[in-house]
């Protein structure tokens, strides 16, 4: 048992959920398991919510809106302030829940997915000391005032960092929240309900409720008193929340899949962008909305480039993520490994070149759900593992002949979300950057996951942006005021 499951174990806070500044016994009585996906164990028990449940929510944030809308914004940056603090306070304790129940190695958890979510506190906290809410036209003034009520559903690929994402700016903004994280990784999010209610987050502000998406999420979507849904997950997720959302005509917010484009152009060095580029791909053994899976190359370098990525992928060391050494762990869970290991068959079916990797467990690992990093090349772009968001370490090597078909097989995706591009020359740097049909492009580098910075994609990979301002605005509403006087 890892000190996590330990504490919320010996806390009493794994069946419960947090509702009104206090720890609620659920109304009804629906469970999910949570897995060890390294072991393929149980770990821990958590409740699922019903309609019931999210109603009790919903209107404790309800009757705490009106108070804490109108707090100062010094008020709220105090506060976000002793949050930022206590995150990075039981950085281990986190770090050892994300292990636990997603499967991350540990050193990344540690280096990576932690620190990012308190770099969000920090930067919202930073920008309440120097945002105006209001902005003076002459006789007139442009007020941003909180939305109300947010519903905020968040994903199990980055437990820590998504929670963060929504919960803070809308309590920038002076919104209240209820927060359904996901059923597969909720023992994060429990520390952070412990963590707010710490930092002094008054009664109702934030509120959570254990579920599933199809049930407590939908309750939560549709709910008449809920005024903004924000929603981080698959595009199939994102259009049922936008349906459940439909009918009370509430805001909505998405972070959805991805499929990102790696265009390296003839003048770049190859091999270190196919093996960074391959490297950042199983950074979290792949599970990122953003990992670089289309590997767009010169065709004359193909061969050469696909040399590379066989190597680095190679390189990685899958292992026990408890293990110091361990680079890549597990995925999340069965059907994320069933689900990867049937688009790696089809890949193969479909002609591909399996260059390294495949189907299977890597030897030596006979439990756990565990992936061979794998890397495909003489990829076209009709192929099945193309085209689909494979959420694992699975790469594809696909070759081009001009800096224009680059972008137009890069841009032949119903995803948007990032893309990088390498190359020396400026001039051809900002040509295919503002070409590519995505939220954000690195050239030489990677789309920063800067909390300073706005994130989010086009076409299915979502609506609107996170992080920043343009994260903290997206939880308010304008009012124009202009006064006449007589």
């Amino acid at each position: 048992m890892t000190s996590a499951v330990r504490h919320l174990t010996e806390t009493g806070l794994l069946g419960k959920f947090y509702i009104d500044g206090e720890w609620r016994k659920p109304i009804g009585s629906a469970t999910a398991v949570v897995v060890n996906p390294a072991t393929e164990r149980p770990i821990a028990e958590v409740a699922l919510g019903s309609d019931e449940d999210v109603d009790r929510a919903v209107a404790a944030a309800e009757r705490a809106f009106a108070g804490w809308s109108c707090k100062p914004a010094a008020e709220r940056a105090a506060l976000l302030d002793r949050i930022h603090g206590l995150i990075l306070e039981r950085l281990e304790l986190f770090a050892q829940a994300l292990t636990s129940e997603m499967g991350a190695a540990i050193t990344y958890a540690r280096r990576a997915q932690v620190p990012l979510a308190a770099e969000h506190i920090r930067v919202a906290r930073d920008n309440l000391a120097t945002y105006s809410f209001i902005t003076p036209r002459g006789s007139t003034a442009i007020m941003r005032e909180a939305i109300g009520v947010c519903g905020l559903i968040t994903p199990w690929n980055f437990p820590i960092n998504q929670v963060m994402c929504k919960v803070v700016p809308a309590l920038a903004a002076g919104c209240t929240m209820v927060l359904k994280p996901s059923e597969i990784s909720p023992l994060s999010a429990l520390i952070i309900a412990e963590i707010l209610h710490d930092a002094g987050v008054p009664a109702g502000v934030f509120n959570l409720v254990n579920g599933d998406g199809a049930h407590t999420g939908h309750a939560l979507a549709s709910h008449r008193d809920v005024d903004m849904v924000s929603f981080t997950g698959s595009t199939r997720g994102g259009i049922a929340v936008a349906k459940a959302a439909a009918d009370t005509v509430k805001r909505v917010a998405q972070e959805l899949g991805g499929k990102s484009p790696n265009i390296v152009l003839d003048d770049a060095d190859l091999q270190k962008a196919v093996v960074r580029g391959v490297m950042h791909m199983m950074q979290n053994t792949g599970q990122s909305c953003n990992a670089p899976s289309r590997m767009f190359v010169p065709k004359a370098k193909h061969d050469q480039a696909a040399q590379f990525a066989k190597s680095a992928a190679e390189s990685v060391k899958v292992g026990d993520p408890f293990a110091e050494g361990t680079t890549m762990g597990p995925v999340v869970s069965d059907v994320q490994f069933n689900k990867i290991q049937g688009l790696i068959k089809k890949g193969i079916d479909e002609g591909a070149t399996l260059v390294t990797g495949g189907l299977g467990r890597p030897e030596g690992l006979n439990r756990g759900y565990y992936v061979r990093p794998t890397i495909f090349a003489n990829v076209t772009n009709d192929m099945t593992i193309a085209r689909e968001e494979i959420f694992g370490p699975v790469g594809t090597v696909i070759e081009f002949e001009t800096d224009e078909q680059a972008v137009e097989l890069a841009n032949d995706s119903r995803y948007g979300l990032a893309a990088t591009v390498w190359t020396t020359s400026l001039t051809r740097a900002h040509k295919v950057a503002q070409a590519l049909e995505v939220g954000a492009v690195g050239v030489n580098c990677w789309s920063p996951l800067d909390a300073n910075l706005p994130w989010g994609g086009l076409k299915t990979s979502g609506i609107g942006r996170e992080g920043g301002i343009s994260g903290a605005l997206a939880y308010t509403e304008e009012k124009v005021i202009t006064v006449l006087l007589p």
